[in-house]
């Protein structure tokens, strides 16, 4: 009785940690999945970046241009202060005409 109540708890336990190992090699390939796709990606990239356009667009960005081109600078423009005229009545322009002269 003994053999056959150990035989059953060993039984138990190893169906136990297979479950568990199972489980850790589903989320293992889970990851291993990911990770593939993290990879392709990252060779696609290597790909844009062995192009000439992807090296050329990044040397003008840091302002680099090729012989004989000309760099154009775009400015905001410059912002002038308005003064608002001020309306005047009939009777102050009659006012200020008198006081000319």
């Amino acid at each position: 009785m003994g053999a056959v109540s150990f035989l059953i708890i060993s039984n138990l336990k190893i169906n136990q940690k297979r479950t568990e190992l199972l489980n850790r090699i589903d989320s293992l390939k889970a990851e291993i999945q990911i990770l593939e796709e993290q990879s392709e990606e990252l060779q696609s990239g290597l790909t844009e970046i062995e192009t000439e356009a992807y090296w050329e667009e990044k040397a003008r960005e840091q302002g680099y241009k090729k012989p004989g081109e000309e760099q154009v600078v775009v400015l905001p423009p410059e912002e002038t202060e308005e003064v608002p005229e001020v309306e005047t009545s009939i009777w102050q322009k009659i006012k200020n005409w008198f006081k000319r002269d």
